[in-house]
């Protein structure tokens, strides 16, 4: 996947980074998860409305790839595409060093969606790809 449809900047702050001085790799997932909710935001979604009326988007597996390490104090980029998978949503996510531009890690977050605690086909993820579809124009 060449296109991104989001990208979302951060700075690694130290506390992120362990005795060997690179973020700590739990971390890369909080850097997604935050901006996977920047990216809903950005479509007019919010996550915790979804809650309120019923729907649930719960992350089901997460893939992770670690290539080159982060420093405290880099800034980086969390860029989002997505695709549908049956019932699932997979979100793309790739983190980019913004000092060269150069591949930091790759994830890949498999989504399901529940309404009122029961598994959907994924019907929210058709109306997601709208959203951003239409702010896109």
């Amino acid at each position: 996947m060449e296109k991104y449809i989001f990208e979302f900047e951060m700075k690694v702050r130290d506390y992120e980074c362990d005795i060997q001085g690179v973020v700590n790799n739990a971390n890369y997932q909080h850097y997604m998860e935050h901006a996977r909710h920047e990216f809903l935001e950005s479509v007019g979604v919010s996550f915790g409305k979804l809650h309120e009326e019923g729907l649930d988007l719960m992350v089901s597996k997460i893939t992770i790839e670690y290539k080159r390490p982060l420093h405290g104090g880099d800034r980086f980029a969390v860029r989002i595409n997505m695709l549908r998978k049956g019932a699932k949503l997979v979100i793309v996510q790739d983190i980019y060093n913004l000092s060269d531009d150069k591949i930091s890690t790759k994830g890949e977050v498999e989504v399901i969606c529940l309404k009122n605690g029961r598994l959907t086909r994924g019907e929210f993820f058709d109306d997601l790809f709208n959203m951003v579809a239409a702010a896109d124009k």
